[in-house]
């Protein structure tokens, strides 16, 4: 999933000979999973059609402050749009809308747009050789560089006049992947490599049966998907779970047994810079699992358990670089429980839940959690959408 997905793009287009490419950038952002609108200058409806534009993006294009829909003139927000992005794009952006850009003259509705963005703004020239070296043109990127606007710098090849030199717009492909770049060099987890555990562990009785627990692995794999999200290279090691990812940058590691999670994990942790520990794991397991299933025969079945490995504590022995998370599920006297867990396996951070608390634990989509860390630090938090719960246990990692 491309870095763009979920953003809201606002592409501008001016009136050059390079506004042709710009249906091909428009459904390049579709496909990253951006939602995109279009404002246009007049000029600009010379080169491409607003209703190509409008099919490619689902959205009405805009080139006026009045549209004339039927006879009917509507008012276009041009400050509810600047609002409204994410990020705002000029491409093409040809001398003359660089020229109003840069000294306010606020003459189209493009321009009121640009002025009225609170996003960052990125600009991607379009001109003929001299027109891109003349003097004017060169104050134009120095002062729209000087506002912090992000200039996507114009590519040398053929140009509409037949001269070949610099100033082709840059072809979408690139401007896309210039964007990424961007965005990504800005998120918090860029260059992390963030191990974490999920879902129940299932420790075998005979062939057909097993003791496990009831969780869904729905908060380890939300909180997989945020670490992604925050530009993380992220290892998932997830026991049985209906839980599935789209996010990119994940790589799940299936197991079934608490000593086979143990075992992806070693295999995993030395490289690792946060570990995060929100699998629920089986405590114990029968001493030997029956080859054959067990017949029902006997009113009474007994069966002989010894202690798994934990898996957490092992990690805390081991930790050298690591911040080292784990999750604490408890019933009662649960900050003490919790406080204890963080000493005797060397914690950095623990998240802890009451099975007392509606809408917290196994299954749900919600969670209401308290973060305690090493120092002690108690910061209790509503009851939340997991994913937001995610968030949340990020924002205090990156914080540690």
């Amino acid at each position: 999933m491309s870095v763009l997905s979920g953003k809201k793009v606002l592409l501008g287009i001016s009136g050059g000979i390079a506004a042709y490419k710009t249906p091909n950038l428009v459904r390049l952002f579709v496909k990253s999973g951006a939602e995109v609108r279009v404002v246009m200058t007049p000029s600009a409806k010379d080169f491409v059609t607003p209703l190509t534009l409008s099919t490619l993006s689902k959205n009405t294009v805009h080139s006026a402050f009045f549209d004339d829909d039927q006879g009917e003139a509507e008012w276009t927000n041009h400050v509810e749009l600047g609002l409204w992005a994410d990020f705002m794009l000029i491409a093409p952006a040809t001398a003359n809308t660089l020229s109003k850009m840069a000294t306010g003259n606020c003459d189209n509705l493009l321009i009121a747009t640009y002025l009225s963005a609170k996003c960052p703004v990125f600009f991607a020239p379009a001109m003929d050789l001299d027109m891109h070296r003349h003097p004017s043109t060169r104050e134009s990127f120095d002062a729209l560089r000087r506002f912090g606007n992000i200039m996507i710098p114009a590519e040398s090849g053929e140009l509409a006049s037949g001269l070949h030199g610099e100033g082709r717009m840059a072809e979408p492909e690139n401007i896309i992947s210039f964007l990424e770049n961007h965005f990504l060099a800005q998120l918090p987890m860029r260059g992390k490599k963030v191990l974490i555990t999920a879902g129940p562990t299932y420790e075998p009785i005979d062939p057909v049966r097993f003791i496990g627990n009831h969780s869904s692995g729905k908060m380890g794999y939300e909180l997989a998907d945020e670490a992604a999200r925050l530009g993380a290279e992220v290892t998932l090691v997830s026991g049985p779970s209906a839980c599935t990812t789209s996010v990119s940058g994940i790589t799940i590691v299936n197991v079934m047994t608490a000593a086979q999670m143990l075992d992806a994990c070693m295999i995993h942790f030395d490289d690792a810079d946060i570990v995060i520990a929100a699998a629920a794991v089986a405590d114990y397991r029968p001493v030997s699992a029956a080859k054959e299933k067990i017949k029902k025969e006997e009113s009474l079945l007994s069966l002989t358990l010894e202690k798994t490995e934990d898996i957490l504590a092992t990690m805390g022995r081991k930790k050298k670089k690591q911040l080292l998370v784990g999750f604490a599920l408890e019933t009662f006297d649960e900050l003490t429980h919790a406080k204890e867990k963080i000493k005797k396996k060397n914690l950095d951070l623990i998240v802890l839940n009451s099975l007392r608390d509606e809408g917290a634990g196994f299954g749900s989509d919600t969670n209401k959690i308290t973060l305690i860390d090493k120092e002690m630090n108690v910061v209790p938090m509503s009851l939340k959408s997991k994913r937001e719960v995610a968030a949340d246990i990020f924002q205090k990692i990156a914080s540690l």
